[in-house]
């Protein structure tokens, strides 16, 4: 009943009277494009959960706790766009905060997502400079092409994520033929301690580029990261619509001599360099009753394979065996640093698919979807029903159950909850 109360208590601070009705009016001072403009939004996000005790990453997270079956998670976020714009420069900010209670205690971050300066002297050429995302890829779950961005999450594409710092310029030329347009970016990232650090070694700079052309109706980009401090890799991505309602879309990505650690033999860190390739394929279809298909394989040439995936199960059971008989955490907190498992697409082999119904039954602002993640190496599965309304403007009330289905020794089997029931209301401004 703690867990019901908690919800109502915050979705209760959100939510206005269903029946308010606004008065519209007609201002072309409101549609001016102004200097300054600002918005974002203020989000609460309650989560329960059902532990699955048996599992190793249970034991992993939770080894020192109490034994318990439930768990519950309280989130508040706060997004903040700013922006100004006079004559040929553009101020871009944007800022994130974040208040969570998990099992453990509260904590807190404050982020600065983006803050960039734009300047366009003409249409067609502009730089860059500061902290911002690039978004590369066409990718809806995942972008392997997206050498400078942090990785998406596929049961939740569409969160805003941190930028990383760059000093990018763009040059766009159109074209009558089959060639429409043609844009050459090149792109510089410094990487020092407190700048990029996770883009290679330090106190290097770093460099990239992409093309990207709209060619036979068809929007193709070519793309590449190297430098001093970083593996070199390259990429290509795709996207076209083949009729109205059907698109398909594609990446590739070619690694060089990245590394990959994994746990050896005798339960001991090893780290390797290697090449690997990773790719994309999907497809989106709109049938005529406004219900939306995405699916899409991706094959993780950067993954663990099964037995690497076991390997790093046994030195969970073996440090929290450890645990148990002398109270040491030196096994548990390696496997801790095994960040590499903990992703959220640890494996090679994934199938997404994602089915979106607008509005059924004529219930306006009511959008209910299922999406499901199949890793097929090891035939475990999550599946996501999930129910999103707008009772009224600027208001998003979104509900959201996950079921993880796999066994023993899978990758959906051994996550620390089988259940998970989330509530998020946002209100933007």
């Amino acid at each position: 009943m703690k867990y019901l109360t908690c919800f109502l208590l915050i979705g209760s601070l959100f939510i206005r009277p269903a029946n308010a009705q606004e008065d519209y009016s007609f201002d072309l001072s409101e549609i001016e494009k102004k200097a300054f403009q600002f918005g974002g939004y203020l989000e609460a996000r309650p989560v329960f959960s059902l532990l699955d005790r048996e599992s190793r990453f249970y034991s992993l997270i939770y080894y020192d706790s109490e034994q318990k079956k439930k768990a519950m998670e309280c989130n508040f976020k706060a997004l903040l766009d700013l922006s100004y714009e006079r004559g040929i420069a553009k101020a871009q900010i944007r800022l994130n905060a974040d208040l969570n209670h998990s099992h453990s205690d509260w904590s807190q971050d404050f982020d600065l997502y983006e803050g960039y300066l734009s300047l366009k002297p003409s249409l067609h050429f502009h730089i860059d400079i500061g902290k911002k995302r690039l978004k590369w890829g066409k990718g809806y779950a995942w972008n392997p092409v997206a050498f400078i961005d942090n990785p998406k999450n596929p049961f939740d594409p569409d969160l805003a994520l941190e930028g990383f710092t760059v000093i990018s310029a763009d040059y766009i030329k159109s074209f009558s033929g089959k060639l429409r347009t043609l844009t050459l970016t090149g792109i510089l990232i410094p990487v020092f301690k407190d700048v990029n650090s996770q883009l290679g070694r330090h106190n290097t700079l770093n460099y990239g580029g992409k093309v990207y052309s709209l060619l036979f109706d068809t929007d193709i980009d070519l793309m590449f990261l190297a430098g001093p401090g970083i593996s070199s890799r390259y990429g290509i991505d795709f996207s076209r619509n083949i009729t109205s309602n059907i698109e398909i879309h594609g990446e590739g990505a070619y690694w060089t001599e990245y590394s990959k650690r994994v746990v050896d033999d005798e339960s001991a860190l090893d780290q390797k360099k290697r090449d690997g390739c990773s790719y994309l394929l999907g497809i989106r279809y709109l049938t005529k009753s406004n219900t939306t298909f995405f699916l899409e394989y991706y094959r993780n040439g950067r993954g663990y394979t099964q037995k690497e995936m076991e390997d790093y199960y046994s030195l969970i059971d073996s440090g929290y065996d450890m645990y148990l008989m002398s109270g040491i955490e030196d096994e548990l907190d390696l496997a801790s640093s095994f960040t590499g498992f903990r992703t959220f697409s640890p494996a090679i082999n994934y199938l997404f698919l994602r089915i979106l119904q607008k509005e059924p039954f004529n219930i306006v602002y009511f959008n209910p979807s299922l999406t499901s993640i199949c890793n097929l190496g090891d035939g475990s599965f999550s599946l996501v029903p999930e129910l999103l309304y707008t009772p009224v403007t600027d208001l998003e009330l979104r509900a959201r159950a996950m079921f993880l289905v796999g066994n023993r020794g899978t990758e959906f089997g051994e996550k620390q909850n089988n259940f998970r029931l989330e509530l998020r209301i946002r209100y933007y401004f």
